[in-house]
């Protein structure tokens, strides 16, 4: 199988990149930046923007799936470059997949589409959409799903997957902010830490990813749907961070704040970013304080019939793995 990866270079990105490889697939990459570490395991790498429409057909061109995970993901920004990365790189993905027959698309959504504001426990795909978004990340990841959603034909099976949370060895997101901030004694809890969260390790997202194109090669019962891809473990925040920040060597997290106060902060976070911007962004926002507060967790019976997926590494076995991965001498 000949692949297109976007978003090669990042963690999920790459992940799926190795796994194919390892499986004997030809692959190849679209990213804005340089990779070399790619181009040396052999991966033929278009470097560009997913919302420039000639670079994207080029990418695609030949190709027998498309994994599309490249997204812009922070939680703070103007709706504009949100909106280029995630609505029209993926409205160009499936454009130039339909200009050159390219049968199969697998999308990397994520739970943040159906998130409001309030607690989530125990739901399944038929939780609408979000009636309102406090952030553009989320209101462009739904609209990017629609269309993948709604592009799925007998000549384009598609498929749309929304790992929640996904962590491990490598991880350039969410571990490297947490171990940071509590390196520098800025990480605190939002509430007192017992609400359930969903996450996914690594290797469980990858897997996700590679069933739901399998799947696909056939009459797949997963063709235009969304499915929730966790590690069927909801735990309590509290434990979940500090078995990041511990891995690291960092004693854990006790201080908190409350949530109301959470919010007012990160309302008062965004405003002065607004008056004198940084580039690491607000260090809290009110979506994220929601979001550190509130239960977020799903069924995924969907994914486990239809995908045949099921979480091979437990979360204990991917915190010992992290562990062992800070202990030989990596930093997040």
């Amino acid at each position: 199988m000949r692949s297109l990866v976007t978003g090669g270079g990042g963690f999920l990105g790459g992940a799926i990149v190795r796994r194919l490889l390892a499986n004997g697939d030809v692959v190849r990459t679209l990213q804005r930046g340089d990779y070399p570490a790619l181009q040396a395991m052999g991966v033929e790498c278009v470097k560009g923007d997913i919302a420039d429409a000639s670079v994207v057909d080029h990418a695609v061109a030949g190709c027998d799936c498309v994994f599309h995970v490249a997204a812009k993901v922070e939680m703070w920004g103007p709706r504009e470059p949100f909106y280029l990365a995630n609505v029209v790189g993926t409205r160009n993905i499936i454009d130039a997949m339909r200009r050159h027959d390219v049968g199969r698309l697998v999308f990397t959504s994520s739970p943040s589409v159906v998130h409001g504001g309030g607690n989530i426990e125990g739901a399944d795909e038929s939780l609408p959409y979000a009636d309102h978004y406090e952030a553009f990340y989320p209101e462009t990841k739904a609209g990017a799903e629609q269309l993948v959603l709604a592009a799925n034909s007998p000549d384009l099976s598609t498929v749309s997957l929304r790992p929640h949370l996904i962590w491990g060895p490598e991880d350039t997101t969410l571990i490297p902010i947490l171990v940071d901030r509590a390196r520098a004694g800025q990480l605190r809890l939002v509430g007192d830490g017992s609400n359930l969260i969903d996450t996914v390790y690594i290797d469980n997202a990858v897997d996700a990813h590679l069933l739901a194109a399998e799947k696909l090669a056939t009459d797949a019962a997963c063709a235009g749907r969304a499915y929730f891809i966790t590690n069927d473990d909801p735990r309590p925040i509290k434990e979940i961070i500090n078995g990041f920040v511990t891995a690291a060597g960092l004693p854990p997290v006790e201080r908190s704040v409350p949530v109301g106060l959470a919010v007012m902060m990160g309302k008062i976070f965004e405003t002065l970013h607004r008056i004198k911007p940084s580039p690491k962004g607000p260090r809290m926002t009110p979506f994220l304080a929601r979001h550190l507060s509130t239960a977020h967790w799903y069924d995924i019976s969907a994914a486990k019939r239809d995908l045949g997926y099921e979480a091979r590494v437990a979360i204990d076995e991917g915190m010992t793995r992290l562990r062992e991965w800070f202990d030989s001498g990596h930093e997040s």
